[in-house]
C-alpha cells in the first residue's frame, strides 16, 4: 500500500497546470489548530491521497501494531530546513517539522489497493515550545479531515487476508492519550522516525533507496553515516532476521514508549526499550510491582522457556481493560505479534 503514495510524482513539463499553493507553515505554526486538515495544504485534493510538495513518505522498519490499520506517514520539512541526525532517540527536527500519518484499512485485505478507507491522519507539529499532537477525523465520504480534540470511536469493518470478516470499534484517541504515549520525561515527543528506525529501504517512485541515504541526498537529513555504519531495527515480520532482534524490535515499538526509564511507566522498572540488556528490567524472573488481575496470577514478566508462565504473553493476549497491554491504541489481539514473543521466549534457555 505504500505505493499510494509512492507512485505520485510531482508535474514538470512545460505547458502543465500551475502548481497548487504551497503548504501553509504559517496555519502549522499558528497558536490555533486548524479546524480541517485541508486547511494545512498537506495535500492538493479533498480525499488527502495527493501529497504536496515537501512532503515525503517514509515507513518504520517495526511499526506500532494498531489493530491491523494500514498507516501512511510522510514527513514535512519546512523549505531550506533539515532534521539532523542521532544515533540515539529521535531525529532532531527543525521548528516546522511536521509527521503526517494517515490510518487506514482497505476493505478486503487480499486486495489492499482497493477501497481503502480513512480513518484519521493525525499530525506532530513541532512548534517553537515544542510538539502538539493533533487528531483529524475523515467523514463517510472520504472529502473531508475535522479536528477531533477529545477523541471519537468509529466502527470498522474488513475481510482479512485470510478472508475472515473482522470488526473493530476503533480508537481515535483524546489529546491527553497523546501525551500519555508519547510522553518522554514529561515532554511530548514524536516515538517513531528514530535513525535505527528509518536505516531500511523505501519503495519511492523513482526505485527503492534506503531512508537515511534519501534524506541524506536531498538535503533533508545532515550529519548521518552512511546506513551501514548507522544503528538499525530489525523487522520484526521478517523471518530472514534473527527472532531475538525481531522479538525485541516488536517489544521496542509497541511496549517501549511506556516501559522506558523516562516514560510514564518508569515506576514499573520493566524497561522494554530496545537499548536495555539488564535481563531483570527486560522482565526475566521479575515480580510484578503491583500484583492483581492484571498479573494474571502470574509470577514473574517473562519466564524463560515458558510463555505460558509469562505476564508478558497473558497481557499481551488480553482484550479485557485493565488487564490488556499496551491498553491504548488496540481493541484486537496482534495474533502474529503474540506469536513472534511467545517463540522468543519458549525458545530462551529455562533458568
Amino acid at each position: 500500500m505504500r505505493r499510494l503514495f509512492a507512485s505520485l510524482a510531482a508535474i514538470a513539463c512545460l505547458g502543465a497546470a500551475p502548481a497548487p499553493p504551497a503548504v501553509s507553515l504559517e496555519t502549522l505554526l499558528a497558536e490555533t489548530p486548524a479546524p480541517k486538515l485541508a486547511d494545512y495544504r498537506l495535500f492538493t485534493d479533498a480525499a488527502g491521497r495527493k501529497p504536496n510538495r515537501g512532503l515525503t513518505p517514509y515507513a518504520l522498519n517495526t511499526p506500532l501494531f494498531s489493530d491491523y490499520a494500514e498507516k501512511f506517514r510522510m514527513l514535512y520539512l519546512p523549505p531550506g530546513k533539515a532534521a539532523a541526525y542521532r544515533a540515539d532517540g529521535v531525529l532532531d527536527f527543525p521548528v516546522g517539522a511536521t509527521l503526517v500519518k494517515t490510518f487506514a484499512y482497505p476493505a478486503d485485505f487480499r486486495r489492499p489497493d482497493e477501497k481503502v478507507r480513512y480513518l484519521e491522519t493525525r499530525l506532530l507539529i513541532r512548534k517553537e515550545a515544542g510538539w502538539t499532537a493533533l487528531a483529524y477525523v475523515w467523514n463517510a465520504a472520504q472529502t473531508e479531515a475535522v479536528l477531533k480534540r477529545a477523541g471519537t470511536r468509529l466502527e470498522v469493518g474488513f475481510t482479512d487476508a485470510a478472508g475472515k470478516a473482522v470488526h473493530v470499534d476503533y480508537a481515535v484517541p483524546n489529546q491527553n492519550q497523546c501525551k500519555e504515549c508519547h510522553q518522554l520525561d514529561r515532554t511530548l515527543e514524536p516515538i517513531g522516525p528514530k535513525a535505527r528506525n528509518l536505516n531500511g529501504d523505501y519503495p519511492y517512485a523513482g526505485g527503492a533507496e534506503n531512508q537515511l541515504a534519501h534524506w541524506s541526498r536531498l538535503g533533508l537529513l545532515t550529519g548521518a553515516p552512511a546506513p551501514a555504519q548507522a544503528p538499525r531495527t530489525a523487522r520484526w515480520d521478517d523471518p530472514a532476521e534473527p527472532l531475538e532482534a525481531r522479538a525485541r524490535a516488536y517489544l521496542d515499538a509497541n511496549c517501549a514508549h511506556c516501559h522506558n526509564p523516562r516514560a510514564v511507566a518508569s515506576n514499573s522498572g520493566l524497561f522494554l526499550n530496545l537499548e536495555e540488556t539488564r535481563p531483570a528490567q527486560l522482565g526475566v524472573g521479575k515480580g510484578p510491582v503491583a500484583a492483581g488481575r492484571g498479573a494474571g496470577n502470574l509470577k514473574v514478566g517473562l519466564s524463560p522457556g515458558h510463555p505460558d508462565e509469562s505476564i508478558l504473553v497473558y497481557r499481551m493476549a488480553s482484550t479485557e481493560p485493565g488487564v490488556m497491554m499496551p491498553e491504548l491504541g488496540r481493541a484486537l489481539t496482534h495474533d502474529e505479534g503474540l506469536k513472534l514473543i511467545r517463540e522468543w521466549i519458549a525458545r530462551m534457555p529455562a533458568r
